[in-house]
């Protein structure tokens, strides 16, 4: 292994990344690549301290625009897509409808509806382009949406579950949700910490679709590029896959 493939690579990725990520790191090390050091949160907010001067050598985000704006900052390049999303609802346990009847749910005073944070995490950017998609269907809805949804993860102040909870399993029974909007991969996880959850996927008509993308810092040589390429390759592929991603 080269000097440079042997000094660890700075990963800053999405906090929905973070068991694929953990996963794909020894996959990148058996492949010849170096380690990973990895720091995961919001997108968003791993953005700002990136602009801030934290070292970072690859930046794996929830969208786009992340990533371009640093590229368009300069000393970084991509991104490259390299994963899909979609969004759905985590419903509580005692919330027994479906897709048809989501809208109509959301839209209830009665019905406690949770988001990430929009700006600092992509998935709350996702869940207002879902409210942007209610309005095309029921006028007022984006913005009677927006005023009830609680935000609730994903900000800089946002509440950190206790050890060993699933962020958005303890949510739902912190602020006795009935529907949080968020990415499926989070849903399928926080199903696993708590079973009595569902997932329930937006119809056609409220469907958002996440694109993950992946920057590497221009200064950091080429195994910072090589090692966002391998995220397009086979090995990756199938692991992000594994871990309930879209492939692009």
């Amino acid at each position: 292994m080269s000097d440079a493939a042997a000094t660890p690579l700075r990963v800053f990725a999405a906090g929905s990344l973070r068991e694929a990520f953990e996963a794909l790191a020894p996959r990148h090390r058996e492949a010849g690549g170096p380690d990973w050091h990895a720091a995961f949160a919001a997108a968003g907010l791993l953005r700002e301290r990136i602009e801030a001067g934290a070292p970072a050598d690859l930046f794996a985000s929830a969208n786009l625009a992340h990533p371009r704006a640093l590229a368009a900052e300069g000393g970084w390049d991509g991104p490259l897509v390299f994963a899909h999303n979609t969004l759905c609802a985590i419903a509580a346990p005692h919330w027994r409808g479906g897709s048809d009847e989501l809208l109509d749910a959301m839209l209830d005073p009665r019905v406690r509806l949770g988001t990430s944070t929009p700006r600092a995490d992509p998935s709350g950017d996702y869940a207002l382009a879902v409210f942007e998609r209610a309005e095309a269907l029921h006028p007022g809805a984006r913005d009677a949406l927006a005023a009830k949804a609680l935000a609730l993860t994903g900000g800089p102040q946002s509440p950190r579950p206790p050890e060993g909870r699933n962020t958005y399993a303890w949510v739902m029974a912190e602020h006795s949700l009935d529907l949080f909007i968020t990415y499926r991969t989070n849903g399928q996880r926080a199903r696993r910490d708590w079973p009595a959850l569902r997932t329930v996927e937006l119809p056609d008509t409220l469907g958002v679709r996440a694109d993950y993308g992946v920057a590497w810092r221009r200064d950091a040589g080429p195994v910072a590029e090589a090692a966002a390429r391998w995220l397009l390759g086979g090995t990756a592929r199938a692991t992000l896959a594994d871990h309930g991603f879209e492939l692009p």
